[in-house]
């Protein structure tokens, strides 16, 4: 297959330090041909006009509460025959787009989505679904980590999530962009829907991963407790508008309504939020049903074309080098100082700290590397084993494998650093 080439765009407003985390880890993609498109409030433009490779971004200034307009933006800017979708609290994974990609060697298809794993770095937040009119999902039966292809229809979809989904841009132009009137909640879903009545085809990508690790924003609290479902409440009244048999949509409404209460009592008893909240945060979801129900729903907006000029991410190459560093957490400073490094070398890097416990594990991106921690004994996988008896070396080798697709598809892992207990 030749290589398409890709335009990654990331919309970000009012987190300039997830950003920097996001566009770091799009600065390690494995693969050639793309470039990235941040579309950004002015606090987060000059985040971004301070990191090292800030001349091969093309950075649009954008500072309107409404999702679908900016990614609409980025849209318009992008010049690559794929565009390719991240949120500014997620990291894709060194071989995210490369997987992600080869789905597009199917002429037919149109669209492609992958796994989002949660904030442990570990459990899957989402995989393969599908999405009805009235908005409920189900899950897809998806049989092996190989692609998998499936065809719409009239009042249901395949879904894809708006943190690691891609698409033909050709076709993307053709529907329309994203619906202004999606402020804020279903914009991807609502695209998803008009690709179905067309039949298009949209391919499940499981190994083209992204890790979502929810931030705090203007809508929601870093433990997911929402501040305000204003807008939740009209994307989901307009979605109903469009595709939801009339008859329908009021029980479909109440629910919605029901579940987003039951959703806020388990963050009251969880400690998130105090009573009093959860009555103010369902008066914001009301006067968003309101809201909706009086909003404008016209076609999607054609999208133009202006910027023809493909800005090549240089940083990223196929040709990479993947670094592995392990030890105990005794060493872990001298460990991460390695891992450091080896980043500013240019490499990627995966570093393991283990402790003598069954403790499960954890794995996260910062500084520019990937560092999975917990017990030697413990699990990594929550389907797994509750103890694992194992030694260091061994432990090593499945955890190495356990990401292998993702960290180093072409297989060129090298070990630069096994610090135990007995070593300096």
């Amino acid at each position: 297959m030749i290589e398409p080439t890709v335009s990654v765009i990331i919309v970000s407003r009012g987190r300039p330090d997830s950003l920097r985390r996001c566009l770091t880890a799009a600065s390690q993609l494995i693969y050639r041909l793309f470039e990235v498109v941040s579309v950004v409030d002015p606090a987060a433009a000059a985040a971004v006009r301070g990191m090292p490779f800030a001349d091969q971004i093309k950075i649009v200034e954008f500072d309107e509460a409404n999702i679908s307009l900016a990614r609409n933006e980025g849209l318009a800017h992008a010049a690559g025959e794929i565009v390719a979708f991240l949120d500014d609290d997620a990291v894709p994974e060194p071989g995210w787009l490369c997987h992600l990609v080869q789905a597009f060697a199917d002429p037919d298809v149109a669209a492609a989505g992958g796994y989002v794993r949660g904030r442990n770095g570990i459990s899957f937040q989402s995989k393969g679904q599908a999405v009805d009119e009235f908005g409920y999902t189900t899950v897809l039966p998806l049989s092996s980590d190989d692609i998998e292809v499936f065809s719409g229809r009239p009042g249901m979809a395949i879904k894809t999530q708006g943190t690691n989904c891609a698409f033909r841009r050709d076709i993307f132009c053709e529907i329309g962009g994203f619906d202004p009137a999606y402020r804020y909640y279903l914009d991807e879903t609502d695209l998803n829907m008009r690709l179905a009545v067309q039949n298009r085809k949209t391919a499940i990508v499981p190994r083209a991963e992204v890790h979502h690790g929810v931030e705090a924003s203007a809508t929601r609290k870093k433990s997911r407790m929402p501040r305000s479902l204003l807008e939740v409440g009209a994307s989901q009244v307009i979605f109903l508008r469009k595709y939801a048999p009339d008859a329908e949509r009021d029980a479909v409404m109440e629910d919605f309504c029901g579940i987003q209460r039951r959703l806020l009592i388990r963050h009251l008893v969880a400690g998130n939020c105090e009573p009093r909240d959860v009555e103010r945060v369902m008066t914001t979801l009301r006067a968003g049903i309101s809201e909706g129900s009086g909003r404008a729903i016209s076609p999607a907006p054609a999208i133009p074309r202006k910027d023809r000029d493909f800005r090549r991410f240089r940083q990223a190459s196929a040709d990479y080098r993947h670094e592995v560093i392990c030890g105990f957490r005794s060493r872990a400073p001298g460990l991460r100082r390695m891992a450091r490094e080896s980043v500013r070398q240019g490499a990627i890097v995966s570093l393991y700290i283990f402790s003598a416990t069954s403790r499960y594990h954890r794995v996260s991106y910062s500084d520019g590397h990937w560092e999975q921690k917990g017990g030697l004994f413990g699990r990594s996988e929550r389907s797994g084993p509750f103890f694992l008896f194992t030694g260091l070396k061994q432990r090593l080798k499945k955890e190495t494998h356990r990401v292998a697709s993702q960290r180093d598809p072409r297989n060129t892992a090298h070990l630069v650093g096994l610090l135990s207990k007995n070593t300096l």
